[in-house]
């Protein structure tokens, strides 16, 4: 049987240069992946569980999510002083905003999974695919410090690459680690349709610094 919980957080921070070139360009750039969206299997000592991410691009990880987060934390900071705003206050409210936005990813990551009827992905999986959303935000706020009006464009875009990735993982995740795909299928295709349209506001939301 897979193993469902992994209790060494250590899992999720097994990564490498490499490792963390190829996973930004399948979050940034998820239709340009030629490989494929599943897992790979780890038979050591004869039990089944999934390789860590060192070894596996499709792994979820918490290197990613934590330097993202940090990353945004920076150019929010970095924004706010290019537009005056800047004080301790107001990179506070980013900071409780970004943990806001990773908290209602995970709740709708989750709710999404449990409206299916499978709730048995580990929580720091949750966590993952959630942080990834910072990936995004941070290319956003790039784009506002080079030129500001490039925000909706460059906003929706980051959107529509963000719903495609959690789409295809979350697809993955129903195939082959709850293996509840066929089932509901009307009601899965709104659900993951419902998530992904779901990253424009908190996309906006992250974005919106200073606002």
């Amino acid at each position: 049987q897979i193993s469902r919980y992994i209790s060494n957080p250590q899992y999720y921070f097994q990564v490498n240069e490499e490792y963390v070139k190829n996973k930004l360009k399948v979050i940034l750039f998820p239709f340009l992946h030629k490989g494929h969206w599943m897992r790979s299997a780890d038979l050591a000592g004869g039990e089944f569980s999934f390789k860590p991410p060192i070894y596996d691009i499709n792994a979820p990880d918490l290197y990613i999510p934590m330097m993202a987060f940090g990353t945004y934390l920076v150019l929010a900071g970095y924004f706010l002083g290019i537009t005056t705003k800047f004080s301790p206050e107001a990179l506070g409210v980013q900071f409780t905003t970004g943990l806001l936005c990773w908290l209602l990813q995970i709740l709708l990551l989750e709710a999404t999974l449990h409206s299916l009827g499978s709730g048995e992905v580990p929580l720091l999986d949750m966590v993952s695919y959630g942080g990834y959303i910072f990936v995004a935000a941070s290319v956003i706020l790039i784009a506002r410090i080079i030129w500001d009006y490039s925000f909706h464009l460059v906003t929706f875009f980051e959107c529509f690459c963000m719903g495609f990735f959690l789409i295809k993982t979350m697809k993955r995740i129903l195939i082959a680690e709850v293996r509840s795909f066929e089932k509901h299928s009307t009601k899965r295709n709104y659900l993951l349709l419902s998530m992904a349209l779901s990253q424009i506001p908190l996309l906006f939301w992250l974005g919106n610094v200073g606002v």
